[in-house]
């Protein structure tokens, strides 16, 4: 199956980047956080507080890996990354774009984490939770977009352009 994976911090764009990114390249998209929120029939934010870290990146994990879908834009949450058999899955399914953004940019962008569902422990501040992630994201990335000074629709634009030069153009339409 030929998807295109988004990985990368709450607030980096995978979401916004993602749809725009489906309609260049005629893909579907499906964002995983609403996917877990529609089968679990609770918000993130909820999972969170009522099955604490563990029991979300449980269920994140479980719902991540039984992804069943191709020719699609998948944004997945910033903690996808903590589940190994969702990643290895997604991985096979598709083609891995970490949204990398430098952190100084990241954190003028989010708001309230608890409020957004984000995976973060008691205690741990944004900047570490952005260093203990970064290298994990790097690890599974096929591709990495540096999306600094980007609009969404340059990020979009660069990620199908790399894309289609790394595959031939065979994973989606061609260039206009």
């Amino acid at each position: 199956m030929n998807n295109i994976i988004l990985i990368g911090m709450p607030g980096c764009g995978k979401s916004t980047v993602g749809v725009v990114l489906a309609k260049l390249m005629g893909y579907r998209f499906l964002d995983s956080d609403l996917l877990i929120q529609g089968q679990e029939n609770r918000l993130l934010s909820e999972i969170i507080e009522q099955e604490g870290l563990d029991g979300f990146n449980a269920i994140e994990n479980r719902v991540n890996a039984s992804v069943n879908v191709s020719r699609t834009v998948i944004a997945t949450g910033g903690s996808v990354i903590y589940g190994k058999e969702a990643m290895q899955h997604l991985r096979s399914i598709g083609t891995v774009v970490y949204i990398r953004l430098p952190y100084e940019e990241l954190a003028r962008r989010l708001g309230d984490l608890t409020k957004r569902g984000v995976a973060i422990r008691e205690g741990q501040t944004l900047s570490e939770l952005y260093e203990e992630r970064a290298p994990l994201y790097e690890s599974y990335a096929d591709i990495v977009v540096e999306e600094h000074d980007l609009s969404i629709s340059e990020t979009a634009m660069y990620i199908r352009d790399q894309l289609l030069a790394q595959n031939g153009r065979s994973c989606g339409e061609s260039v206009s």
